[in-house]
Formats: C-alpha cells, sequence, structure tokens
C-alpha cells in the first residue's frame, strides 16, 4: 500500500479479499503496510487486484515455496523481532546493533548458572543461553536436568534481569518452557519435527529456529514457513554448522555463505552460533567475527566458568575470561561493519586498534 493509505482504506480492501476465500495478512512495516494473501492465490488476477484501490502501489506473486518466510512476502522489508526482558528491549533486525547471547550447554546447578549468567551481563550479553532439557546423540550422555533447570535460568534471570533462550524438545514440555523462556530454541535436530513446529508458531513468543545438521537452505526455511503459517511471526533463524564429509578437525562445517544468500531469500533476522560449528573453543573467536563480517545479526557463544568440568560441550565452551576478551574485540569489528553492540562501549584500548574503513585489507 502507499505510505498515506487511510486506515479505513485498508481494512476495506481485506475484507473484499476475504470474500474470495483469500485470507489477507496485515504487515505494518517501518515504512509502509503491506497486505500479504494466503490460499489459493493462483486464481487471482494481479491487474484486477490492483484495481480495487488507487492506493495500491504494487502487487506481487511470492513464487518461492515458503511464503511468509519470503524477501518478496514483505516486499522487502526485513523483519524486527522484539524480546522483552526485565533489563530491556532487546530487538533482532538487520538494521539493528548485534545482539549477544551467551552461556553454557546445559544447566547444571544454581551457582554455575547464576555465575554464569551474571559474568556474561557484564562483558555485554543480552540473553542467557542455558539448557534445561538436552538432546544428545548418546542416550547415556547427560540429558539436562529438565524441569528443575528451568527454575534454576528463571533465578538466572530474576538475579541478573538477563532473558532467558532455552530449548523445548517436547511439546509436553511447551507450556513449562514458554513460561521460563523470553526466546524458544528449536534445536537442530527438531528442525523438521513438524508437529513441535506447528505447537510454537500458536504461541505468542519468539522462535529461534537452527539449522538442522543436514538441512538445505530450502528446508530451513520451510521448517520457518510451518512455525509462521501458524500465526508466529517472530521467528530468528540460527546458523550452528552442518554436517559435511571432513569432520576429523572441526565439529561441524560453519556455512557462513548462508548469511548473504539468505539476505535474498528472507526477512528474517540471521543468529550465528560458532560453538556448536566447530566444537573446539580455540576456534570459536575467529568465526564469531567472520560471521560479524558476513552480515550476521546475532551470536551465540557457549560459555562455561571451567570448561574441562562441564557436563556437555565443554570443550567448545569459552571460559568468563575468554567471552569478555572476545566481546571487546567484536566491538571493534561491529563498529567496522556498522554493526556494534548497543551494550558494549569500546575500551580505550580496543579503540587505539585503530581500525578505519578506508584501510586496505588482504
Amino acid at each position: 500500500m502507499t505510505t498515506d493509505t487511510p486506515v479505513s482504506e485498508i481494512q476495506r480492501i481485506i475484507e473484499e479479499l476475504r470474500s474470495c476465500s483469500i485470507k489477507p495478512e496485515k504487515i505494518v512495516g517501518k515504512h509502509k503496510v503491506i497486505i500479504g494473501l494466503v490460499g489459493d492465490t493462483a486464481i487471482l488476477n494481479p491487474q484486477q487486484i490492483q484495481q480495487l484501490s488507487p492506493f495500491i502501489e504494487k502487487v506481487m506473486k511470492v513464487d518461492k515455496p515458503f511464503k511468509r518466510a519470503s524477501l518478496e512476502f514483505r516486499h522487502g522489508e526485513p523483519t524486527e523481532v522484539f524480546v522483552s526482558t526485565p533489563n530491556e528491549l532487546v530487538t533482532f533486525g538487520q538494521n539493528h546493533p548485534l545482539v549477544s547471547i551467551a552461556g553454557p550447554c546445559s544447566v547444571e546447578n544454581e551457582e554455575m548458572i547464576v555465575e554464569t549468567a551474571w559474568r556474561v551481563k557484564a562483558a555485554g550479553a543480552q540473553l542467557l543461553r542455558g539448557g534445561a532439557y538436552k538432546p544428545r546423540t548418546s542416550p547415556y550422555s547427560f540429558q539436562g536436568h529438565g524441569e528443575s533447570a528451568l527454575g534454576l535460568l528463571a533465578k538466572a534471570r530474576e538475579a541478573t534481569g538477563l532473558g532467558i533462550i532455552t530449548e523445548v524438545m517436547d511439546s509436553a514440555d511447551l507450556a513449562k518452557v514458554a513460561e521460563v523462556a523470553d526466546i524458544i530454541q528449536i534445536g537442530a535436530r527438531n528442525m523438521q519435527n513438524f508437529s513441535l513446529l506447528k505447537q510454537v508458531g500458536a504461541i505468542n513468543k519468539p522462535i529461534l529456529l537452527k539449522r538442522g545438521m543436514a538441512a538445505t537452505i530450502e528446508d530451513w526455511l520451510m521448517a520457518a514457513e510451518y512455525i509462521m503459517a501458524e500465526g508466529n511471526p517472530n521467528v530468528i533463524l540460527c546458523e550452528r554448522g552442518i554436517r559435511t564429509f571432513d569432520r576429523k578437525y572441526t565439529r561441524n562445517t560453519l556455512d557462513l555463505a548462508a548469511i548473504p544468500v539468505l539476505r535474498t531469500l528472507t526477512h528474517l533476522p540471521i543468529v550465528v552460533d560458532p560453538s556448536h560449528a566447530t566444537g573446539k573453543a580455540e576456534y570459536v573467536p575467529m568465526m564469531a567475527k567472520a560471521a560479524i563480517a558476513a552480515g550476521a545479526d546475532s551470536l551465540m557463544i557457549e560459555v562455561h566458568p571451567d570448561p574441562a568440568k562441564a557436563l556437555s560441550d565443554g570443550p567448545q565452551s569459552l571460559t568468563p575470561e575468554q567471552y569478555k576478551a572476545l566481546m571487546q574485540e567484536i566491538a571493534v569489528i561491529g563498529q567496522f561493519f556498522g554493526r556494534q553492540s548497543q551494550k558494549l562501549p569500546l575500551s580505550t584500548g580496543v579503540a587505539n586498534l585503530n581500525i578505519h574503513k578506508a584501510t586496505s585489507i588482504v
């Protein structure tokens, strides 16, 4: 619709389109209102729709199999996903500062999760990640403490004011997870658990959708479509590495090329998880910085106060000191690419690195 369209005219058009057995969805963007038409749209003639009102600026067909997740559906306007935490309103989106997510793979005990929360917050994190329910390859590995761990995450949230992101594995646990989580995570192993995707699509919570280990980009976006088709538009995509032929040196292969590809296909925000992608703490800082250069909107990094004693994924976890150092480097990298964190001011020492956009980098 044109920017000067009266609200009454938008409503009139919506009612007229409903009479054609089409479901109109009003999308209010920063600069204009878009009406997405969902259903058997093959019978619609774009020229006839254009004639419904002089306020209709353009009519486009979405050719991709993923409709709501398609960049065309929002006429190229990036989605903003807002997350209300006790401290602040955190915004995921292409035109916003970087969002920092950090915390351990698993919630182990109250002291550990609260200490980690305080330390990652001091380093600049806005959201705390921690697993209560853990999908593991081996049935004999630590599976998480379940519901009791959710209570510990709630205590960390209350103590520090950080938002909480944690994974749901089973629809039976969804209500309990939703009560604590500010963002609900769908893990890589559940990316194509379509019944679970429908369930989270029916609730009013942001969803972090991790890419499956062997999922194509289209598979991934179609999984997002399942969530959005149920009425939840607040989907955040997370690249966490894919399974390739060479696993000798890293846990997975971090597909950074997916970021610019996704920018051409979807309006959804993009998070990168270099911890699961590499599986080794020594590689995490470099891949985190590379993700920012590639255009990620957020980073999710595993942090544990004593990685050697972690009950899960210790080898890929940074210590709080390493995370703090990385966040200082990210402040510089983010500033260089115009995506600095809104939480972390540049320190004098880091600013003295003196990076300028005119510098040639070979």
